[in-house]
């Protein structure tokens, strides 16, 4: 990788531009780093004490009982927002949307298993599982890379 930079004195304020030939893993690493990933960090709860939670740490996050839980290698958390905006807070990140009440972080998934009719098992680097709603599975097969193929 090239780096370049220029000082100009009439620059407000610094800008980045990133040129590449396509979107790979290392762009999209360098462009989240360079968003800021530290102000994305969520704030956990759990027995009385708040802990900051990195969102690369976090496997999933869900909504249970009118609450919304962190999983991390820690453990549970609970995170005092509602599920959209926990997801908000997460977008640009490795974050899919698999339920109305799920979302998981992609880069802590083993496997997915697609023989289930209708349906998506999601087998989780922590040895939890979970499922894809039906509602969600051609959004989930898109982001992939499996579009419309059957198997």
């Amino acid at each position: 990788m090239k780096v370049e930079l220029r000082i100009d004195p009439a620059c407000a304020e610094p800008t980045v531009t990133i040129t590449a030939p396509c979107m790979t893993g290392e762009v999209e690493s360098l462009m989240r780093a360079l968003a800021g990933d530290a102000a994305r960090r969520l704030t956990g709860f759990r027995s009385g004490e708040a802990e900051l939670l990195d969102p690369a740490d976090i496997s999933r996050v869900y909504a249970s009982g009118g609450k919304v839980y962190a999983v991390t290698p820690r453990g549970q958390f609970e995170l005092r927002m509602r599920l959209y905006e926990a997801e908000r807070q997460l977008a640009g990140g490795p974050f899919a949307r698999i339920s109305n009440a799920e979302l998981v972080n992609l880069d802590n998934v083993r496997s997915f298993d697609l023989r289930l009719s209708g349906t998506i098992l999601v087998r989780l680097r922590d040895g939890d599982t979970t499922y894809v709603s039906r509602r969600y599975v051609a959004q989930v097969k898109k982001t992939l890379g499996l579009g419309g193929e059957r198997k």
